[in-house]
């Protein structure tokens, strides 16, 4: 593993640089961290919270009660002085609090009164969410140099507005600012909230129960608190003939980069990775190179990561052709693990839409890999939540698709799958 640290962030590379006599793909697991030493030294930025409640008539009732008060408990974990807004969405988005399409500082009045203005809102109307998305975009727009955040909460379906319609939307708020998405009960679209969410550097995830919701929006918010450094970029320089096959987050989520690539310069293409705290993440780059003769070594990717064009620090993807096939056939076990992972996810997924298309026995035989794999990697919360949608006999470890299933229970796995488990110390 090489790795080099500056001011608090270090690019840690595993791979095994050894490739077989004739091969041309080369995969590294790079690790990016950040400590609280580089936060510190990062000039705070202004912060904007924005809170998206769905108000459609599917929310009256408890739904909108426990709504309003986990909005109000992501007000109390603000700090006094930053920037908030509350946004209403029917078939469209429109301002709750304060009025008109402006921020206010966080403060004993303004909870005060946001807190009035949510007593008086009513459920009523269809939903749109990518109106709900323009409103807190231009809310957002009037803040270019702040940190914005905003959490996105509905129950129901998007069927005020077309497909087309929403990822525009998305698109338009790309860069701009980030979002997690929550989806109340079960009767909402996973793909829907999930598009939202990856594109705009957040989570989305299942609160089946209203009562949860106030414990999640605090979370949520406190963990937005923590994310003081804007913005990193993943920098990614490759060799004449050299061509980036596929780079995806897989620590602590996975999360497809490829497409989000940059052009930066000659052979170089830029990676945006959205707001951090003190955390780790960590990419699976695949590269395909053109090969050289046993004994040769060559330097097959440059990795920097940068904030606002600084360059914090490198980390260099190597690879020597051998005929020693003792060496070659070595295994980087990082890159296996998430390569595992990575399976996993797509097991889960492919099995549940075999079962939701009624194909039993093909939803049997993947989700049955899943188990196997969860076993294999210790992901023992997907392991837990597989065993909500399917039986499984520990004396052959076979499994059995459940009869009646909770539709909470399928969406949680389904929304989860893609969030990993770490590479055990000892590997």
């Amino acid at each position: 593993m090489s790795s080099q640290a500056t001011e608090g962030i270090s690019i840690a590379v595993d791979q095994n640089e050894y490739l077989a006599e004739g091969a041309d793909t080369v995969h590294a697991v790079i690790t990016v961290t950040t400590t609280g030493d580089l936060v510190a030294a990062t000039p705070p930025a202004p912060r904007v919270e924005i809170l998206i409640l769905d108000r459609s008539t599917s929310m009256t009732g408890e739904r909108f009660q426990e709504a309003r008060k986990a909005a109000m408990a992501a007000l109390d974990e603000l700090p006094d002085g930053v920037e908030f807004a509350i946004v209403g969405g029917t078939l469209e988005g429109f301002p709750v609090y304060p009025d008109g399409y402006r921020t206010t500082p966080a403060n004993r009045s303004t909870r005060a009164a946001a807190r009035d203005a949510l007593k008086r809102l009513k459920a009523d109307g269809g939903t749109a969410i990518g109106t709900w998305l323009a409103a807190a975009n231009r809310l957002a727009q009037a803040h270019p140099k702040s940190i914005v955040h905003a959490i996105l909460l509905t129950d129901g379906k998007n069927q005020g507005e077309s497909r087309d319609q929403l990822d525009a939307q998305i698109e338009a708020a790309t860069g701009v600012f980030s979002c997690d998405c929550r989806g109340v009960g079960s009767d909402w679209q996973e793909e829907e909230l999930q598009a939202v969410a990856s594109a705009l550097f957040g989570t989305a995830d299942i609160v089946a129960k209203p009562q949860g919701l106030s414990a999640d929006f605090a979370a949520m918010m406190r963990t937005s608190m923590a994310k003081s450094i804007p913005d990193l970029t993943l920098r990614v320089w490759i060799p004449t003939g050299a061509e980036v096959l596929s780079i995806k987050q897989v620590a602590p989520a996975i999360e497809q980069l490829t497409d989000r690539r940059i052009e930066s310069g000659p052979r170089t293409g830029d990676y945006p990775l959205g707001p951090w705290g003190a955390e780790d993440r960590e990419y699976h780059l695949q590269i395909r190179v053109e090969p050289a003769a046993p004994g040769r070594e060559k330097l097959t990717a440059r990795v920097h990561i940068l904030a606002e064009d600084q360059v914090l620090g490198e980390g260099l993807v190597k690879a020597k052709w051998t005929t020693d096939l003792a060496l070659s056939a070595r295994i980087s076990k990082r890159v296996a693990h998430y390569t595992g992972q990575a399976e996993l996810a797509q097991v889960i997924q492919e099995g549940l839409a075999a079962r939701k298309d009624g194909d039993d026995a093909a939803a049997t035989a993947k989700l049955q890999r899943a188990v196997e794999l969860a076993k294999d990697s210790g992901h023992d919360a997907t392991a837990k939540l597989l065993r909500a949608v399917v039986d499984v006999d520990e004396r052959t470890g076979t499994v059995r698709l459940r009869d009646k299933v909770d539709p909470a229970e399928v969406m949680a796995l389904g929304l989860r799958s893609t969030k990993t488990a770490r590479v055990r110390k000892e590997q």
